[in-house]
């Protein structure tokens, strides 16, 4: 025995960015988040058997995908501020 265990796949540790992910459909971006909750629930299931080449690509995919959902929700944002301190609604 060379001291490996055999019979299952072994663990990759590929970060999956779910929470992420989630945080930027709820409040950010909805079809960039949909879409990065997808490619981390991708990343988890290569995680968990054992596919580190489809993991890591796919957390970086999911990684992408964040990060271009933030951005384009904090624009938003500021868009959305701007118009308000612009134009006040006129209320009587």
């Amino acid at each position: 025995m060379d001291g490996k265990m055999t019979g299952g796949p072994s663990m990759v540790n590929a970060p999956t960015y779910l929470g992420w992910s989630i945080f930027n459909t709820l409040c950010c971006c909805l079809p960039l988040g949909i879409a990065a909750i997808v490619f981390s629930c991708r990343a988890d299931t290569a995680n968990t058997i054992g596919d580190g080449t489809r993991a890591h690509e796919h957390s970086r995919t999911a990684k992408n995908l964040n990060i271009a959902a933030l951005v384009i929700g904090i624009i938003f944002l500021i868009i959305f501020i701007v118009l308000k301190v612009l134009f006040p609604s006129q209320q009587n």
